[in-house]
């Protein structure tokens, strides 16, 4: 693997999280940090890529009615909005 030394600057809170990361050793280096972060952005365009492919071979995004039916099949249940109550006059 050919590796290509660069310079980045950081916002100071960026790059105290990469410090701390390394000294809880989350990570080897900083380099190495961020390099792991650059191809976790690069694979979530990827994994977006591939459902927008998926979606256009399948005719689109699913209906609300597709959503709370796969909703029910996989157990999860979302709260439903509570309706406001009428103030009597």
């Amino acid at each position: 693997m050919t590796v290509y030394k660069i310079t980045i600057s950081l916002p100071s809170h960026a790059a105290e999280h990469v410090k701390r990361a390394v000294r809880n050793g989350h990570a080897p280096s900083a380099s190495a940090y961020i390099a792991k972060a650059i191809e976790e952005k690069a694979n979530a365009g990827s994994l977006r890529d591939m459902i927008a492919e998926m979606l256009d071979e399948t005719g689109g995004p699913a209906t609300p009615a597709e959503k709370r039916e796969a909703d029910r099949l996989l157990g999860i249940t979302k709260p439903r909005p509570r309706k406001k109550a009428r103030r009597r006059r």
